[in-house]
């Protein structure tokens, strides 16, 4: 079974759902060394199915498949659907129909990740039942939690993970609180690791905001197994991310990221823009409600290449996201790191 301990270079890609994470970036994420991971959110069981099939005939190397945790029932149908009607009356696209559950196919996606055997697999926005560790440590698998605090750790714990996976209030995309509804913590990275580190021994990888090999080293000598990267890396020549986000990361136009639920219903984080600053205000706490609601409008903005429509998804570095390949950017994040450690 695959172990952290595997990694040439500890600095994870981390999975995001949308497009970003491509099997081409995965494979050359885990051919440099280090460990990609497939977003398996929003995609169909044969979608995914075929993204692990194509990683595996390219690189025999270890890499991972991440999964959304199906969320509770809609419970405020009314609130969704004032949404809609506001967002209707400024916008011509149609609106998919509100459904009260979405599991995002996760049974179906939990057997095609076991029949694959796929090395690591890593959950969000919850953790999986007891069977499902069962079945995947059967299958060989090696398992990782995403958690936001203390709490939430020691449920991955019990639960019977192999590692925890903290993000910290520094990253962008998503927060992984377990609950929708839960306002997420603030409490810095560095300072949530040692919380979790003072209650947990399993593996810890560090994700929220790292852009820096003098960050990761500090991580990694402190508190840390590794350290997971998104933003940085957004920008790489493998990334699945639009052109429109790539570019928002360094125009001088976009100057901050803010917390949001405007696009989803969870909080996230992204580049304040006009979507956030004309609905932000509005969006109830429904996911994924509300990512559908404002797919077909995230859509449109790609395909014409409007910033001030998409999910402008990023961590409080973005300044620091490069260019180039994925490759080169790892090492030389990898090279930064070593020589911070080597100045200790």
């Amino acid at each position: 079974m695959f172990t952290l301990n595997d990694l040439k270079i500890p600095i994870l890609a981390a999975p995001m759902a949308g497009g970003a994470s491509t099997p081409n970036l995965v494979v050359a994420v885990s051919d440099a060394g280090s460990l990609g991971f497939l977003a398996g959110g929003y995609k169909t069981p044969q979608a995914l199915a075929e993204q692990i099939i194509e990683v595996q005939q390219r690189t025999e190397n270890a890499f991972g498949v991440n999964l959304f945790v199906p969320q509770p029932p809609l419970t405020d149908r009314a609130a969704v659907l004032a949404y809609r009607d506001a967002l209707a009356d400024e916008y011509t696209t149609a609106f998919s129909e509100i459904v009260a559950e979405d599991d995002d196919y996760f049974v179906e996606k939990v057997a095609v990740v076991i029949d694959q055997k796929v090395p690591v697999v890593s959950f969000t926005f919850g953790l999986p039942p007891a069977d499902v560790v069962t079945r995947m440590h059967a299958a060989g698998s090696y398992l990782i939690a995403t958690v936001t605090s203390v709490p939430e750790a020691l449920q991955a714990v019990e639960r019977g993970v192999d590692a925890l996976c903290v993000q910290g209030p520094e990253a962008g995309g998503h927060r992984a609180t377990f609950q929708t509804q839960d306002e997420p913590g603030t409490l810095a990275l560095g300072a949530l690791m040692m919380a979790i580190r003072a209650e947990a021994t399993l593996p810890l990888i560090a994700a929220g905001g790292i852009h820096s090999g003098e960050q990761i080293a500090g991580l990694l000598e402190a508190v840390a197994e590794a350290v997971q990267v998104g933003t940085a890396v957004l920008r790489t020549d493998e990334s699945g991310a639009t052109q429109a986000h790539k570019d928002a990361l360094v125009e001088s136009r976009f100057t901050e990221t803010v917390i949001t639920r405007a696009f989803s219903g969870r909080p996230a984080r992204a580049l304040l823009n006009a979507f956030i600053v004309n609905h932000g205000a509005d969006a109830p706490s429904e996911y994924p409600q509300v990512h559908h609601v404002t797919k077909g409008l995230r859509a449109d903005a790609a395909r014409r290449g409007d910033a001030d429509g998409l999910a402008l998804w990023a961590g409080t570095g973005y300044r620091a996201a490069t260019a180039g390949s994925v490759q080169s950017v790892l090492e030389a994040l990898w090279l930064e790191a070593t020589a911070a450690t080597a100045r200790r």
